[in-house]
């Protein structure tokens, strides 16, 4: 069988399928693009796919992220308004002592605000207000480039958008979260709230200063008139506050607050909002507080006082209040000045470091207080707080007791060595001076007739009118309590001695007239009160003639001024504390000059540094008003009936038997050389 020829080996020949392929390949081949290009491609697409990954994660982030900031954001739809009620002090006058808490005026429409107060705002803070839309990315640029140049921060970025959501909701923390909020927060304002519905709101709520909140409380607090009067230096002024509200305010520092309100008028040219000339007016005619007062914070010491008291009146602060004061405004100066310059010049010599002075009119209106030598080293009120030992200040109880008693201003006493249960009150110095009248022993502090005169009287007697005139200390009925060792306070013993200038009528010191709220409503005000008779007149127009001795020709000559003075002066063991309190017809006033820690001060006593004190204060407070006679006649033709001279003797030579007891004793005691330097007390000089 014949074999079948094999094929040899070598190529296929392709189909027709196979050649279509081939050809295929070979035509893209043709066309493909270089391996390079094919790379750059490809890096492309990968880093397009990136970019659209991370931007897609980013956008879920920052989602995410808002989402975590908005949950503690606080609801804004509710414009909180929880704040504290401001109070106002003021004086007799109307004159602003001093605000506490935080001032509100009235809530402004847009369509009331003073067109230039608008233009100043926008000028200063915002120029682009009108056209972002809460935020504004041009003006953080500006505000960038200018603090690059500047090397330091002299520009924000902030919209007052912004600051609304900043100032209405959130906290003054700096972090990236709270601008984050403050963003969210001003564009959500945006949405809901008018251009100028956001306008108003921040002028209503911005701090400008002195607890001002608001422009209406700002022109209220520093022109004393409603925002809508404002004119175009006072609203260039306000808008300037917005920079530093408490630096710039025009009561802490006018020539700053002026100065600022110049380059915003400057700004307000600049962007069209005023013209030149109208700008130089005004920069020529700088604003002015109305009611700048002339006195430091010393003033607090009294509106202190008044706003402990205004709680007993009203309760607690609902809406912002206006305390209307007895105080006066040059009686409150003058207080102030002279106590600072009398330290000044002498009280590191004397080594007195502290004084305080009050005074007051007959009835116990409040004119003056100052509590202490400088109130923002100390707020301790050392008028009203302070218990200190009045020394022979306290002899006035003594006297007026023994009057009440039926002793007369010239019975005759004797000043000569005693010892009252065991207790020996010793004069200053040492000295005795024998005979003399009760009006003579009082003007020259002899201790020795006064612990005599107590004794005689009842000290049970001395401690009652005491307490009858106002003194609230448990007083101990003891013999020594003759000389003042027992604790008052200086407005207690000043309003004591204020019952003789309102001829003999009890006297509650008070500074309150009137409490009403901002809108008008009278919550309190005080009605006249004369007060019960608590000294018959006789008794108001002789003890008022022993305590003019004391002046005339006693131990507080330093006090003598062009009108009828009477007073006393006090100094307590060591020189420990040194008083003066006196009296004129129209104003009472009590000084006191020591040490908080009870150091003694270098020998001085009430005769001199504080009636030197007591005598500045009043030729200034007093400047311009008439001299008149501390008694009225009413009160001294009633008191002449009961004057009665009591002689050492009578007509027939016969000596009184407590004299001729007291001369005796003196007669074998004069030469028992010096006084006992252990004896208590001394004779004020």
């Amino acid at each position: 069988m014949a074999k079948k020829p094999t094929k040899k080996p070598g190529r296929a020949r392709p189909t027709s399928t196979a050649k279509k392929k081939a050809a295929a390949k070979k035509s893209a081949a043709k066309k493909a693009p270089p391996k390079k290009a094919r790379k750059r491609r490809s890096l492309l697409g990968r880093v397009l796919r990136g970019f659209l990954v991370v931007g897609i994660w980013g956008g879920i982030a920052l989602c995410l992220l808002l989402g975590w900031y908005a949950l503690d954001l606080p609801n804004p739809s509710t414009l909180a308004t929880d704040r504290r009620p401001g109070v106002t002090v003021v004086a007799m006058d109307g004159t602003v002592l001093a605000n506490y808490g935080e001032l509100h005026g009235n809530a402004l429409h847009y369509e009331d605000l003073p067109q230039h107060l608008i233009d100043a705002v926008i000028a200063t803070e915002d120029r682009r207000f009108f056209d972002h839309v809460g935020i504004d990315p041009i003006g953080i640029a500006r505000a960038m480039v200018a603090n690059i140049r500047a090397g330091a921060i002299v520009q924000g970025g902030s919209t007052i958008s912004q600051q609304v959501a900043k100032n209405l909701f959130l906290t003054p923390e700096r972090s990236f979260k709270r601008k984050v909020q403050e963003a969210m927060l001003a564009i959500w304002l945006e949405r809901q709230f008018t251009k100028e519905q956001i306008l108003a709101i921040y002028l209503n709520r911005v701090y400008l200063g002195a607890g001002a909140f608001g422009v209406d409380a700002a022109a209220q607090r520093y022109f004393d008139k409603p925002a809508v009067e404002l004119d175009l230096a006072e609203a260039a002024m306000i808008a300037g506050l917005l920079k530093a509200p408490s630096r710039l305010a025009p009561i802490n520092d006018l020539e700053a607050a002026q100065a600022r309100a110049a380059i915003v008028l400057s700004r307000m040219v600049a962007t069209g909002h005023l013209n030149e000339e109208s700008a130089a007016i005004a920069v020529a005619e700088p604003a002015e507080p109305a009611a700048l007062v002339s006195h430091g914070d010393d003033v607090r010491y009294a509106t202190d006082w008044v706003m402990a008291r205004a709680a007993d009146y009203v309760g607690p602060a609902r809406e912002d209040l206006i305390i209307v004061t007895t105080l006066e405004p040059m009686a409150q100066s003058a207080a102030e000045a002279t106590i600072v310059e009398a330290l000044a010049a002498s009280g590191d010599e004397r080594g007195v470091s502290q004084a305080a002075l009050v005074a007051m009119a007959p009835d116990g209106a409040v004119r003056a207080m100052v509590g202490g030598l400088d109130y923002g080293t100390s707020q301790f009120n050392r008028t009203t707080q302070a218990l200190r030992q009045p020394g022979s200040a306290f002899k006035l109880f003594v006297y007026l007791a023994a009057l009440e008693a039926g002793r007369q201003p010239n019975d005759q006493v004797f000043d000569g060595p005693v010892e009252i249960e065991g207790w020996s009150p010793g004069n200053f110095g040492g000295e005795y001076a024998g005979p003399m009248t009760l009006r003579e022993a009082i003007a020259q502090s002899v201790n020795t007739v006064a612990a005599q005169t107590a004794w005689s009287t009842g000290m049970t007697n001395v401690v009652a009118m005491a307490h009858r005139l106002g003194i609230k200390a448990d007083l101990q009925p003891l013999p020594s309590l003759a000389l003042g060792t027992a604790e008052v306070t200086a407005l207690e013993l000043t309003a004591a001695y204020a019952t003789l200038a309102n001829q003999g009528r009890e006297v509650w010191p008070y500074a309150i007239l009137e409490i009403r709220t901002r809108s008008g409503q009278v919550l309190y005000s005080r009605y006249a009160l004369s007060g019960k008779q608590v000294l018959e007149p006789q008794t108001v127009a002789a003890m008022t003639d022993m305590l003019t001795a004391v002046v005339q020709s006693g131990t507080g000559r330093a006090a003598q001024l062009d009108r009828p003075v009477a007073g006393k002066t006090g100094t307590s063991s060591d020189f420990r504390d040194a008083w003066f309190i006196g009296l004129t017809r129209d104003m009472v006033a009590g000084v006191w000059v020591g040490n908080d820690d009870g150091t003694p001060t270098n020998d001085v006593t009430g005769g001199g540094l504080p009636a030197q004190i007591w005598a500045g204060f009043m030729n200034r407070s007093l400047t311009g008003m008439p001299s008149r006679p501390l008694v009225d006649a009413s009160t001294s033709d009633a008191a002449s009936d009961g004057f009665e001279i009591f002689e050492i003797g009578d007509e027939t030579g016969e000596g009184s038997g407590f004299n001729d007891v007291m001369q005796n004793l003196f007669d074998e005691l004069a030469g028992g050389g010096a006084a006992n330097p252990d004896r208590e007390g001394g004779r004020d000089r």
